[in-house]
């Protein structure tokens, strides 16, 4: 019996994009796990209600014991710039950190500016998630619109920066790039 061939390498940075509930975690955590552990998760959620208390709990639960959970609300960049290389790394989201920056009223300009520095100086591997908002309607007010533009930008700027692009649809993945 032959053996099975090893599992292609991790790019150096993935970006894994999707609407809610697309299955982004769970296809970014597989990408990640076809590497040896140890694995970092980056959380960036905040728990402001009990239903978000849920859903942290569930990603928590399904991950093994060998991820490495690090959490930051705002300071992504810095972490990322610690990231040692040949641990892959796994950024859980991009929308959360982009909407935990702007509710506490910091230079998104800048914000972003910083962590695509840090992404593009990382040695990876990198897995991001990211929402992709701007396929639905326009949103009702102005923090919202903002929210949206400045997400669609950041998702551009990863993308073009990434080795790999995926757009995730109903379960089912998309390679863009």
């Amino acid at each position: 019996m032959v053996p099975a061939p090893p599992p292609p390498a991790l790019p150096r940075l993935t970006l894994v994009l999707g609407g809610a509930r697309s299955g982004k975690s769970r296809h970014a955590e597989a990408l990640v796990t076809t590497s040896a552990p140890p694995w970092t998760y980056v959380a960036t959620a905040q728990a402001f209600d009990e239903e978000m208390t849920e859903r942290i709990a569930q990603h928590k639960a399904r991950r093994p014991d060998e991820w490495q959970t690090l959490e930051t609300t705002h300071d992504l960049a810095a972490l990322v710039r610690t990231h040692a290389s040949p641990t892959p790394m796994l950024i859980d989201c991009l929308t959360l950190w982009l909407s935990n920056v702007m509710l506490a009223d910091r230079d998104v300009a800048a914000a972003c500016a910083d962590l695509i520095e840090a992404l593009a100086a990382a040695r990876g591997p990198i897995v991001a998630v990211s929402n992709e908002v701007g396929l639905g309607i326009v949103p009702d007010n102005a923090l919202a619109r903002a929210f949206r533009d400045a997400q669609g930008r950041l998702n551009q700027d990863v993308a073009a920066l990434a080795d790999r692009v995926i757009l995730m649809a109903a379960g089912l993945p998309l390679t863009l790039k």
